[in-house]
């Protein structure tokens, strides 16, 4: 990625650098959410139909769709509290940085 930066011209600026570097960061960041999020629906469906589901067939009784349905919103209840808790301990670390660096 670094000879990506360098075989720019030589007349960008360190701020057109930045904003390029940033912009691939950024990207970077939304695969990998991308890929958590993918991760995360699969697991949750693995781990939902294995408790839900007794009784494979061509449709779902009504426990099973109930079962079902509660254990999502268990997992999706749970990751979207950790997210929150994560991103502020991630904003508040960001701060304690810029603040020593002052």
């Amino acid at each position: 990625m670094s000879d990506f930066f360098k075989s720019s011209s030589s007349s960008s600026s360190p701020s057109d650098m930045a904003a390029k570097k940033e912009a691939v960061m950024n990207g970077v960041r939304s695969e990998i959410a991308l890929a958590s999020a993918q991760e995360l629906i699969n697991k949750t469906n693995e781990k939902c139909f294995a408790k839900c589901i007794t009784k494979p067939g061509t449709s779902l009784s009504g426990s099973e769709e109930t079962c079902l349905s509660r254990c999502l919103e268990r997992y999706l209840e749970t990751f979207n509290m950790i997210s929150k808790t994560y991103s502020a301990r991630l904003s508040r670390e960001r701060e304690q940085r810029q603040l020593n660096q002052i």
